[in-house]
């Protein structure tokens, strides 16, 4: 029996219109669908008439799902990865079962679109040729006062994720690092009602920061160290 295939899809980040027609499609073909978790997951699949049948792969338990995924795919099953929003294994789990996937030979397929570092990297305005998509990083102030101590003069863009409640630390952090004058951009809920796009300064982003409702998820950029916006 040929092997299935497994479908890395892309899903919004926040304006559903991005979810694309192949996405859908590719979805309403599947036979499992792997989710990071089901609440999110069920109700955006129902709104799109798409009834797969459901497994939880997110962080602690993906080692133990991966393999059932494969010999699901090794029937000849397909599968479609998707994560709580955005494109799989991207700062999210998912890369164990890809990896097992192209261990064992079977085909995996990108289906792609929203990505929320991409999207604002795409709409800041700093350089984009070339850059460094780091993530999140650790919690304690020690440990991003000293990335941003190794990195002061990276020559290419950085790129974050940040949580609402970190966000304010993680600017100061960055403030009492690399100074007043360093341009970032600092986006806020991509693609939702509340789409905010702090960029200048990191001084100026600082005070826009504090005066601002914080909550949602950022995606944070700062440029390199000569850059002038």
């Amino acid at each position: 029996m040929d092997y299935g295939t497994l479908y890395v899809v892309a899903t919004p980040i926040g304006n559903l219109g991005d979810f694309s027609p192949r996405a859908v499609e590719t979805l309403k073909n599947c036979d499992l669908i792997a989710c990071e978790d089901t609440r999110p997951s069920s109700a955006l699949l129902k709104k799109f008439g798409i009834s797969a049948q459901l497994v939880v792969y997110e962080d602690s338990r993906e080692r133990v799902v991966a393999p059932m995924i494969l010999e699901k795919l090794k029937s000849g099953k397909n599968v479609g990865l998707i994560s709580d929003a955005g494109t799989p294994c991207v700062s999210d789990p998912g890369f164990r079962i890809v990896r097992l996937c192209r261990k064992e030979a079977v085909n995996v397929i990108p289906v792609a679109g929203p990505c929320a570092f991409v999207a604002a990297l795409s709409a800041s305005g700093l350089p984009s040729d070339s850059f460094l998509f780091v993530g999140f990083l650790p919690a304690k102030t020690s440990a991003r006062k000293n990335f941003f101590e190794k990195y002061k003069v990276f020559p290419h863009t950085l790129v974050f994720y940040e949580s609402p409640h970190r966000i304010e630390k993680f600017a100061d952090d960055a403030l009492e690092v690399l100074g007043t004058d360093r341009y970032v951009c600092f986006a806020k809920e991509i693609s939702k009602l509340h789409e905010t796009f702090f960029v200048g300064r990191l001084s100026d982003v600082c005070e826009r920061l504090k005066k601002s409702n914080t909550k949602g998820e950022f995606t944070v950029l700062i440029a390199p160290e000569s850059f002038e916006l």
